[in-house]
């Protein structure tokens, strides 16, 4: 049986003001890491394949396979917003495609998403993802090349 050994090392509490505090600290850090990397990525200039899409969050993942990018958080929320409010719609089960050309709702992706990329404030990205404890789920993996 193993003794236990006596802890002579003092112990910082923290009380929960300085916890938040740090924890904001680190995620407008976080944010501010991933607003800088995004505004380098530079978006396509070369489009114009014609994507078949039912959903805007369909047609972002096809865009993200195509271009081999990650859309920003921000972008990412808002296609899945556009796919909400056609709940309840007459419209709700209509492919997007035969309802808006393939082309301009790539374009419109890419629109919003240099919007997101160039002009985004990180405090505003980093209050965001404090109010939202999943999100992310709407961050997409970046995976720099070497």
């Amino acid at each position: 049986m193993k003794r236990t050994i006596p802890w002579t090392d003092s112990v910082d509490v923290i009380s929960s003001d300085e916890s938040s505090s740090s924890d904001s600290d680190l995620l407008i850090r976080r944010a501010e890491m991933y607003q800088d990397y995004m505004k380098h990525i530079p978006i396509p200039a070369q489009r114009g394949s014609a994507i078949p899409f039912s959903s805007w969050v369909g047609l972002g993942k096809s865009v993200k396979q195509l271009y081999q990018q990650p859309l920003h958080y921000l972008t990412n929320i808002l296609l899945y917003k556009w796919d909400q409010q056609r709940i309840g719609s007459e419209d709700e089960y209509t492919p997007l495609d035969t309802m808006m050309h393939p082309c301009k709702a790539e374009a419109t992706i890419w629109l919003v998403e240099e919007v997101h990329r160039r002009t985004s404030s990180h405090y505003h990205v980093a209050k965001i993802w404090q109010s939202d404890p999943m999100h992310h789920a709407f961050v997409d993996s970046i995976f720099p090349q070497l």
